[in-house]
């Protein structure tokens, strides 16, 4: 567990509990795990509303679970026992006890991801997570909340995603990548708003730069929409 989580206080999985949307098992759609089967646990609510957000319904409501009940629903999740567990949201670490509930994942021997919005300190998740940070661009509308220090926190297993709206967008991007050295210490993912910056004029963009990024759609809203639970 993480040094700052002392093994005398660790929150009991049987009674500290965590509001959660909705856990269910598809494929990974986005980051370098993309097209692996996975188990994503939703958690309910977030302190950012980026106006290209596409699960405000996790804003509010869910259910109140325990720790404990979390993983069994994880087990139950697939047909056969995957490694692969995201934790997403809104903002999972806008609740304190996401921190435990990604050491007990790490501990059961999951390979757990966090998907994370960047604006919030992440300096107390457990070491064996792999983060995908989010960098909120212009036309999110949330770029004041970034959290530039996250980015000394990073290690080479995590990853940086930046969601594109528009040209200005991607040249703020570009220019928050070489200002960073992002591209020679992280992943770095580049993904165009569905329904707002086309697809192909994006990809343009970064092979006429010759970009180090990496290009990316989002698998499951290519396979099933943006359908709730996949």
């Amino acid at each position: 567990m993480p040094a700052q989580q002392d093994a005398a206080i660790f929150p009991n999985p049987l009674t500290s509990t965590l509001r959660v949307s909705e856990i269910f098992f598809s494929l990974q759609g986005e980051a370098t795990r993309v097209g692996l089967p996975t188990v994503f646990i939703r958690l309910t609510g977030c302190p950012l509303r980026c106006a290209w957000c596409d699960t405000r319904y996790a804003f509010t409501g869910g259910e109140t679970l325990t720790l404990a009940e979390i993983l069994d629903k994880v087990r139950a999740a697939s047909p056969s026992r995957v490694r692969h567990v995201c934790v997403t949201g809104g903002e999972p670490l806008a609740q304190k006890n996401c921190l435990t509930l990604l050491t007990l994942l790490c501990d059961a021997g999951y390979d757990v991801a966090l998907e994370t919005s960047g604006a919030l300190d992440i300096g107390g998740v457990d070491a064996r997570v792999a983060r995908i940070l989010d960098l909120k661009t212009p036309g999110s509308g949330e770029v004041d909340k970034n959290r530039w220090e996250n980015l000394a926190l990073l290690t080479r297993q995590d990853e940086i995603k930046i969601v594109i709206a528009d040209r200005a967008d991607y040249d703020w991007a570009t220019a928050r990548i070489r200002e960073h050295a992002l591209s020679t210490r992280f992943c770095v993912l580049l993904s165009p708003v569905q329904g707002r910056q086309d697809a192909t004029e994006l990809a343009e963009w970064i092979l006429a730069d010759g970009l180090d990024a990496r290009f990316q759609m989002q698998l499951h809203k290519l396979l099933w929409g943006n359908m709730q639970g996949k």
